[in-house]
């Protein structure tokens, strides 16, 4: 591998590890040879969210511009020019190496760009078109590289497992989405729950959320668990030597609901974090686990159903 390519993973590595400890700590359990591919995607997927977060002082018109530059020149990557960029040759290898599907790459963007312009989603079914593209895309870019014995029959389990870990951020994130002027929690739910963007904002100064959004949370958290019972079937159908590492990242994102409902659903309390004597736990047992052993327990707690006021 030339110098260039393995400084690329290097850098993919490093954002992973800086940005992604969750995850990174679930990639460790993988394969050595399949961790740099891991980090490659964390590393394009993290870049791609940091040209639209971490910019907030830009206006968004030289956001997006910069958001443009930079998938130009993926893109043109991927047609075989070189490039310069210190990230990219580590993704564009990897895509050539498992003959990733292009057009996940090109959704995955169109939904980054989308953060630039849109700050709230109507209805569930808005929200998903959106995280097809920000999260299930997420799970198919990485199913070749997991590997399945039956990879058409996994393919809408990767898909639900990025739906559900996406919708877990949001939940987490409430009050950070808020910061940036975001509501990723579809206006139609807070409606059915009496909540409106002001009183979210509220919350946010008062570091303290109502009756009405912590029931609207739990809500949310109970949809997440859907997601997540949808995905587990396909933890079985991956390759032995990636199991383990997906039972941990399943189970350390579920547990982020069960520190949501361990503080009633108050999501401006404090940041919902799972603790690391549970990570490591959580890592050790998936390790002894037999692979082909169902997942047979959704993540998070049996939330009550709730009801709009």
């Amino acid at each position: 591998m030339d110098t260039d390519l393995t400084a690329a993973y290097a850098q993919c590595r490093e954002l992973h590890r800086r940005h992604g400890r969750t995850y990174y700590l679930a990639t460790r359990l993988l394969p050595a040879w399949k961790r740099r591919h891991v980090h490659a995607l964390y590393g394009f997927t993290r870049y791609a969210d940091e040209i639209v977060d971490r910019t907030d002082d830009l206006p968004p018109a030289e956001r997006a511009a910069r958001l443009d530059d930079w998938a130009g020149r993926f893109m043109a990557g991927l047609h075989g020019q070189p490039t310069d960029d210190p990230l990219l040759p580590a993704v564009l290898h990897t895509i050539a190496v498992f003959d990733l599907d292009r057009d996940d790459f090109a959704a995955f963007l169109k939904s980054m760009a989308m953060d630039l312009t849109v700050g709230s989603y109507r209805t569930y079914p808005h929200l998903l078109d959106y995280m097809e593209g920000s999260a299930a895309v997420i799970g198919t870019m990485m199913l070749p590289i997991l590997g399945s014995s039956a990879p058409k029959a996994a393919r809408e389990p990767a898909r639900q497992l990025g739906f559900a870990f996406q919708l877990t951020n949001f939940i987490r994130d409430v009050a950070e989405d808020l910061d940036r002027g975001r509501v990723y929690l579809p206006q139609e739910d807070l409606a059915r729950f009496g909540v409106t963007t002001e009183d979210l904002t509220e919350a946010r100064a008062r570091g303290r959320a109502t009756r009405p959004i912590r029931e609207l949370i739990a809500y949310e958290v109970r949809r997440a668990q859907a997601h997540y019972a949808a995905a587990a079937p396909g933890i079985t159908l991956l390759a032995p030597a990636s199991q383990a590492c997906m039972r941990t990242a399943y189970s350390l994102y579920g547990g982020i609901l069960d520190e949501v409902a361990a503080q009633d659903y108050d999501v401006f309390a404090r940041r919902a974090v799972v603790p690391q004597r549970r990570r490591l736990a959580v890592a050790a047992r998936a390790l002894t686990t037999p692979t082909g052993t169902p997942v047979t327990t959704v993540p998070g707690p049996p939330a009550p159903r709730p009801t709009a006021p």
